[in-house]
């Protein structure tokens, strides 16, 4: 079961090496990984995913804390969160095939970051099984390569869990 936890931690010399050796040292996988800047407090946040069932997962949450850099560690997995990815899709794009690409692209809410003689550029941001959807639906047209962040997620306001709705925060 695909798992994502939130880690906050003193970004000290060597403290992202020390957390993400921790998986690679006892054979944890780590399917992605997202640092964010600092915090006001000083702490650096790191969302990853893994995958492994509770008591793998509550094996992981306990080395993790016990680093001396790890402050808190939050599974998300089971609390209301809201999860993004995004993922740059550059596709093969002989003029005949643009128009079909760019409706493509509409269909999960993309845009066309970069057009060129022999390629298109996609954006598509969303959960990882809406991204991995599009990378399927664009591979007849030839992908010609992937860039993808890791996964980030925050937690929903639990005011708005009890009234059964999303926060959703405008961009300036």
């Amino acid at each position: 079961m695909k798992r994502t936890l939130a880690v906050w931690f003193q970004n000290r010399f060597s403290a992202i090496p020390r957390i993400t050796g921790l998986f690679s040292g006892r054979g944890f996988v780590l399917e992605s990984i997202c640092i964010g800047s600092e915090t006001e407090d000083g702490l650096t946040r790191l969302t990853l995913t893994t995958r492994g069932d509770d008591s793998l997962i509550e094996r992981i949450v306990k080395q993790l804390h016990r680093l001396i850099d790890v402050i808190q560690v939050v599974d998300l997995t089971g609390a209301p969160s809201v999860e993004r990815e995004l993922a740059l899709i550059k596709v093969q794009s002989p003029n005949r095939t643009q128009r079909e690409i760019v409706q493509l692209a509409e269909v999960f809410r993309g845009r066309i970051v970069d057009m060129g003689a022999r390629s298109v550029t996609v954006e598509v941001t969303g959960r990882s099984d809406k991204i991995d959807a599009a990378i399927d639906r664009f591979k007849p047209f030839g992908v010609i390569e992937v860039s993808r962040t890791g996964t980030a997620a925050l937690k929903r306001d639990e005011a708005c869990e009890k009234a059964g709705r999303a926060v959703v925060v405008g961009m300036v």
